[in-house]
């Protein structure tokens, strides 16, 4: 059994090479900083409960290979696809099926918070990170000009710009606080286990994460504008630097020990006399010896193929041909720049516009074209297009959905229209449609991603179809394509929504050019 033990653990490292590196190198950033302490931290519980596991008997179970055939399916998927997230998922689900292969249901059940607590290390998919990210920005926002105008600082906010008069402070993701949103719901799972009270306490005790990191972020966001008020702008970087890292997550920190102390004493559970009393580590003297029962099964009903055996022999034959998976190369088509593209579009002449670069680093696009369009007697029409030629390790297109709001937007009203594209074989494809406003000021905004030869409106069509033309046709490339237009004074949205789907219509015969199918 040991021998092939660590002979299933080697043809794992050797699988899993690339995907370990990738989630190494992700470990070493500002967001998933803990994730290099939470394999030592599941160790530490295993260790922990090691008097309780060596009393049980190993009973290999044949769910085991059942479970490890689901994560070689899911790491085949994941490596065609070259998708780090469900290659990462699939290692942690061979890790469950080989503790059931060569140990059995009971020793999963004893180790099931440790190995369950491997997921908090895994990153988040990048689609549901942006949303998050821009979710927390404007939160931490509104935060930090309530502690300003509280403390009697002027301060006006537009979605995640803070206005301070002369100066205007950009909370930018790095800002956000989910840097320590990440590292505290790690660190409030595992203070929940070690709190032993009532299951809802527990459950309070992860969720207020999330709010523990918005309301500590915003406090900082707001000393911030105070220190550039009396300082100037200057201030702003020394007091973030200091408050970064470690002296913002001790505060967060003192919250949660605070929330725990709170939680004890509520409905106290019999006998406790206080938090330290409930909050210990697992107690192996109150744990009953098991009983240890004989199989009445005849030897002809017993399997004589240990399951791990079953297991070594499917994961065998993936880790030999694992190599011809890892070299698939992703295939990039040939396409014009947007330099080249066309700024007379019928009666619309083009202006070029530049990106910030501050945008740039957070949108990652590998080609853009920004421009305005204008036509007598209407307002123009803004042309935004961000062309990716991988969106598979980290580079996606951000929803309109996620940036409208952090731009000080409101949204009044969205819904789907059809739009006549010449590529597809004459048919109306669905895009969005979005009515914004800010201030008195209305803006409409149409919207739709063009994936490979696929016109979308939903972003988690985007997400599946993604995943399904990496691994059939080893092409992840797209765009996203944003029309917008001001709705003037007196004019009604409906005649702007016609001009811009008229537009829409104009530059679809050279969107192929850009945007290969």
């Amino acid at each position: 059994m040991a021998v092939i033990g660590l002979l299933s653990v080697a043809l794992l490292g050797y699988m899993y090479a690339d995907s370990i590196a990738f989630l190494v190198g992700q470990w070493g950033s500002d967001d998933y900083g803990h994730g290099m302490f939470v394999p030592f931290i599941s160790a530490f519980l295993l260790w922990q409960r090691r008097h309780r596991l060596t009393r049980l008997k190993p009973a290999p179970s044949w769910l085991g290979p059942l479970v490890v055939l689901a994560g070689l399916f899911l790491y085949t998927a994941g490596n065609l696809a070259t998708l780090y997230v469900i290659s990462h998922l699939s290692l942690w689900l061979l890790l469950i099926g080989l503790v059931l292969s060569f140990l059995g249901l009971k020793t999963l059940r004893e180790t099931a918070f440790p190995l369950a607590y491997l997921l908090t290390a895994i990153p988040l998919p990048v689609f549901l990170y942006n949303a998050l990210s821009s979710r927390l920005q404007l939160w931490s926002s509104a935060l930090g000009v309530g502690v300003l105008q509280f403390i009697g600082v002027t301060a006006f906010r537009e979605g995640n710009v803070i206005d301070l008069g002369p100066v205007q402070l950009q909370v930018a993701e790095a800002c956000s606080g989910i840097r320590y949103l990440f590292p505290l719901t790690s660190l409030a799972l595992l203070s929940a286990y070690f709190f032993r009270d009532r299951m809802w306490k527990r459950i309070v005790l992860v969720l207020s994460a999330l709010p523990i990191s918005v309301l500590v972020n915003g406090f900082r966001i707001g000393i911030v504008g105070v220190l550039v008020e009396w300082y100037g702008p200057q201030a702003a970087d020394g007091f973030l630097h200091l408050f970064e890292g470690w002296v913002l997550f001790l505060a967060t920190l003192t919250l949660l020990l605070a929330e725990m102390w709170a939680l004890s004493l509520v409905q106290p559970m019999p006998g406790a006399r206080g938090l330290l009393d409930q909050f210990r580590i697992y107690d192996e003297s109150a744990v009953p010896e098991p009983t240890l029962t004989t199989s009445r099964a005849t030897p002809a009903t017993v399997l004589r193929v240990p399951a791990y055996v079953g297991s070594l022999a499917l994961i065998l034959p993936v880790a030999l041909f694992s190599w011809s998976m890892g070299d698939r190369e992703e295939l990039t088509p040939e396409r014009a720049s947007f330099v080249d593209f066309a700024m007379r579009i019928g009666e619309w002449q083009g202006s070029p516009l530049p990106v910030e670069t501050q945008f740039i680093s957070t949108l990652r696009f590998d080609d853009y074209l920004l421009a305005d369009f204008a036509a007598a007697g209407s307002s123009p029409i803004t042309l935004y297009i961000a062309y990716y030629r991988s969106q598979r390790k980290g580079q996606s297109a951000h929803s309109p959905q996620s940036c409208i709001p952090g731009g000080g937007w409101e949204i009044i009203s969205q819904n789907t229209l059809n739009l006549a594209v010449n590529g597809a074989r004459g048919q109306a494809v669905a895009i969005n449609r979005v009515l914004i406003q800010k201030d008195r000021q209305k803006q409409l905004v149409l919207y739709w991603f063009k994936q490979r030869d696929r016109f979308l409106s939903s972003e988690y069509l985007v997400k599946f179809y993604l995943f399904w033309d990496a691994l059939t046709r080893q092409r992840s490339d797209g765009a996203l394509i944003r029309l917008s237009a001001t709705v003037e004074p007196g004019e009604h949205d409906r005649d702007v929504e016609q001009r811009l789907l008229r537009f829409a219509g104009q530059i679809q015969p050279q969107l192929n050019r850009y945007i290969p199918d």
